[in-house]
């Protein structure tokens, strides 16, 4: 029976109701950003700083605390906090720059995604609050002292939340209708005394009439009232913020309502005349400076908030209760039953619709899971920014460096994003990324089979996708380039919306045509040689090299990347899996799968033999990058996950379907009659027969060699942790690998926690800890090979155990492993936590989770962005795999949508 809420989502996707309009598209962080950059130099960073961020209006975006907006953030609402000690208005959270901090830019704030269902009909988030003064100079000044290889200095570490001095802030949203807003805000002192608190709900209008680019007349908002804000905007139509009467007495003053515009404080910032005598920061000179000029008391502008001071008791729970409503779908009576009914309704609605979703898991793994979810549809952000205009500038403001037309992101016009987009992180990475997002709609496919489809065409569409095939990877270089799992996710998200037959072909086909000139871009660009090895730069492994492998190397030297190549076999070999599927109802694709069934054989006979043993080093039992001086061929004996990506490039194909394609079997069996010679190395079409199916199996490494590879990757030595694949082997901890070059030497060392070089910034470490993606593939593989091998195939997990197992036990094994980053142990301790008593002893803190980037393999605990419920909520997944008890015999119901 379908619940309430999934029939929103069908309203939504047919257009019947506009249910996503309003939803958490705020940022988190717009300060910082490469399209609010306008400086000669290019430094993000210090071109537009968080003590800027509070006076200059943004040009393509918003950012606010806990807030939401309209899918075009004309709109916005959020949470200002003041606890009569802070020297800034908490209008947004803060973090270190990319020049701050000891390990780049961080968050340093303590907040949590609690609950949202995909229309967000109901939503619910959390951040703590300390009473005393907000430490932003020491955060700051002792994250510049530390070195590379200090810990990170985190707000918990000041000492602010001793005595629990502090104010648990939750701010809730309930739909009445797709433009009618319940809002409830409540606050809890958890101190031992009675403490103020100012809390200031906030509705500002994104600023679009400042830069000489618009003919629209200017919004307002004014007051009607003593409760009521009402905003007129020329498209958007008038909505109405309303606050209720009741919580105030004698002893709880009734909100003041104060107006501003959304304008920069231009006298503050550049020295010069402000076009308006109220502008942007005025509720932080208002509140903090006593200003009593700075707020306009005409009571209209663009910006304008409900003021609320109070003192709480010591333990003592305060609300506040708004509603922002359409005229069109404003209620007769705003609060009161109502209210209180609606947000009741909403509530049981979003258990309902995790119930189904959330089967056969204890009550631990469903609250982490319902968190992960929520942190992916909190992480949904409107992006602005379009390349041409941004190096353009804009007609009413002075004209950017000329030299901005040779920079960042210049041949990059065709980008024109105005789009809710799925983002890895809001604060840490308010841009999306192309191979981030791929993942990222795993998890979302359980949740919006529409929003998923939606996203990954979006990347594909002209004004994102560069003319010549590339996809823009992220907004600080659109040419870098990621691993292509673009096709990979596209064809997951196909099978798991739906059973056999029952499928969304017309997405199938829509993203394989623009996914072609992808995979052409990739052939004709990254192949230096023709030989059908590849290289790429990078491929978002950022420092797993020896060399920043984003750089060119010196003396006309090349590296051959084992990644490289391998990537590219498994878009192969996706690829002939979309083109198979297609070929079953329209025949004209049944010469591209030849075509990819031939590119797939080419290249992994290049990676397994060119030259003698192509990237395959029969010593070891790995694969390698080699470094490629003149006519010499080193191999870079570096065991990382480099060596894994092989794994990945399989698919299991039924005889039935070959069967089904008479042109493509013709071909496939000259290959097979023809070149015997490649059986030696990869898993060839491979023929298996059971009771009930025929299949063949097309792969990267021949079964000796995938066993061999295994060996290293269930060593708890090398590979193998407590909670999931180490990204670079430990055997490197007591043996680095060094390199030299000329009268350089270069060293890779296991380094388990932080990055400790300067590569890519080094927030990111690719040296040793757990990342979800591709731990991720490698349990995907894993199964594929399982759906094949089934009971012939068996392994020993961990190495040198005696224990034996299939593939498709190995792959819940690791399933299970990366679970336990985020279960409490005997103790109540999550490993994600890293030891903090508060997680495992307070009960206003035991309950929550934070969805790290990437995790430490020794301890488990979180490490890099920590609100990554991007790809991190792929252990929604996991969770779920484990819930399935995979069997041998009877693949689970997430097995078969990997290899139907």
């Amino acid at each position: 029976m379908p619940t309430a809420e999934s029939i929103r989502l069908k309203e939504d996707a047919a257009r019947e109701m506009n249910w996503k309009r309003w939803g958490p598209y705020l940022s988190e962080r717009q300060w910082g950003t490469v399209r609010e950059d306008y400086s000669a130099s290019g430094d993000v960073w210090d071109g537009f700083t968080h003590d800027m961020a509070r006076s200059r209006t943004y040009r393509w975006g918003e950012d606010g605390l806990l807030g939401i907006t309209d899918r075009e953030c004309r709109l916005c609402f959020a949470l200002a906090l003041w606890n009569g000690r802070d020297p800034i208005l908490k209008e947004r959270l803060f973090g270190l720059n990319g020049h701050e901090g000891n390990h780049s830019e961080d968050v340093k704030e303590c907040y949590y995604y609690l609950d949202s269902t995909p229309t967000h009909s109901y939503m619910k988030a959390l951040y703590k609050y300390p009473q005393s003064e907000f430490p932003y100079g020491d955060l700051v000044a002792e994250n510049r002292r530390r070195t590379r290889l200090d810990p990170e200095y985190e707000l918990v570490d000041t000492n602010v939340f001793d005595e629990d001095r502090y104010f648990d802030i939750i701010a809730e949203y309930a739909k009445g209708s797709p433009n009618d807003i319940l809002i409830r805000i409540t606050a809890t002192n958890y101190g031992p005394a009675e403490a103020p608190l100012a809390i200031v709900p906030t509705l500002w209008f994104r600023n679009y009439w400042s830069w000489g680019r618009s003919d629209d007349p200017p919004p307002r908002i004014f007051a009607e009232g003593s409760r009521t804000l009402v905003a007129e905007h020329p498209v958007l139509g008038v909505f109405r913020l309303q606050t209720a009467r009741n919580g105030f007495d004698l002893h709880r003053a009734p909100p003041e309502t104060i107006f501003t515009d959304n304008e920069s404080n231009r006298r503050r910032l550049w020295d010069v005349d402000n076009h308006t005598p109220y502008v942007k920061d005025a509720f932080h000179r208002y509140l903090v400076n006593r200003d009593v000029d700075a707020v306009n008391p005409r009571r209209v502008g663009t910006k304008a908030a409900f003021l609320y001071k109070m003192l709480v008791g010591a333990g003592e729970s305060v609300h506040i209760e708004l509603r922002l409503s359409s005229d069109d779908e404003a209620p007769a009576d705003s609060f009161g039953e109502e209210f209180d009914a609606t947000f009741s309704l909403r509530e049981r609605e979003a258990d309902e619709f995790y119930h189904g979703l959330i089967v056969g898991s204890s009550d631990e793994e469903a609250r982490i899971a319902r968190q992960g979810y929520a942190g992916l549809l909190w992480t949904k952000q409107y992006y602005n920014y379009v390349v041409r205009e941004w190096l353009e500038g804009d007609p009413a403001t002075p004209p950017p460096p000329a030299s901005r037309w040779q920079g960042r992101n210049a041949d990059w016009q065709n980008i024109y994003n105005r789009d809710v987009i799925s983002m890895p992180d809001k604060w840490e990475y308010p841009w999306y990324a192309a191979w981030d997002l791929a993942f990222q709609m795993i998890p979302f496919a359980r949740l919006d089979q529409q929003f998923a489809k939606e996203q990954l065409i979006l990347l594909l569409r002209e004004w994102y996708m560069h003319a010549n095939g590339q996809l823009p990877a992220y907004e600080f270089a659109f040419s870098d380039v990621n691993p292509p799992v673009h096709a990979w996710s596209a064809w997951r998200v196909y099978k798991m919306t739906g059973p056999k037959g029952q499928r969304d072909h017309a997405f199938l086909e829509r993203v394989f045509h623009k996914l072609l000139i992808n995979f052409s871009w990739w052939v004709n660009r990254k192949d230096p040689d023709g030989n059908h090895l590849f290289s790429g730069g990078f491929l978002g492994l950022d420092n797993i090299g020896v060399f920043d492998r984003n750089k060119p190397l010196p003396n006309g030297q090349y590296l051959e990347q084992a990644d490289g190549t391998a990537w590219m076999a498994f878009y192969c070999s996706t690829m002939l899996s979309i083109t198979l599927e297609l070929a079953t109802i329209d025949r004209a694709y049944e010469d591209m799968a030849t075509t990819f069934f031939e590119h797939f054989v080419s290249i992994a006979d290049a990676m397994n033999s060119l030259g003698g043993t192509g990237l395959w080093d029969e010593q070891d039992g790995f694969y390698y990058d080699q470094l490629c001086i003149e006519s010499q061929k080193t191999p870079l004996r570096i065991r990382s996950i480099v060596g894994l990506v092989p794994l990945f490039a399989c698919e299991c194909i039924d005889q039935e379907t070959i069967n089904r394609l008479p042109g493509f079997k013709k071909r496939m069996q000259w290959f097979l009659n023809n070149r015997h010679d490649l059986a030696a190395h990869i898993s060839y079409m491979r023929e298996r027969e059971d009771s009930r199916h025929s299949r063949r199996l097309l792969a990267m490494p021949a079964r000796h060699r995938l066993v061999r590879v295994l060996r290293y990757v269930l060593d708890e030595n090398e590979f193998l942790s407590p909670f999931g694949i180490r990204s670079l082997s430990r055997v490197h901890q007591d043996h680095p690998f060094t390199l030299r070059v000329g009268d350089d030497e270069y060293t890779v060392r296991y380094s388990p926690a932080e990055s400790d070089t300067y590569i890519f910034g080094g927030n990111s470490n690719w040296r040793g800890p757990i990342w979800f993606p591709i731990n991720y593939l490698v349990i995907e593989a894993l199964e594929r090979y399982h759906h094949f091998y089934g009971d012939s195939l068996t392994v020993e997990c961990p190495t040198g155990s005696g224990r034996m197992m299939t593939l498709g036990d190995v792959a819940q094994e690791l399933a299970t492993r990366l679970t336990r980053l985020f279960i409490p142990d005997a103790r109540g301790f999550r490993p994600c936590h890293g030891g903090d008593n508060r997680y495992a002893r307070s009960p206003s803190w035991r309950d929550l989770v934070l969805f790290y980037e990437h995790f430490h393999p020794e301890t488990g605990r979180g490490l890099g962005a920590s609100h990554q419920t991007g790809w991190t909520a792929l252990v929604t997944r996991c969770l779920e795999k484990t819930a399935a008890k995979v069997s041998v015999s009877r693949p689970s119901e997430q097995m078969q949508a990997i290899v139907d």
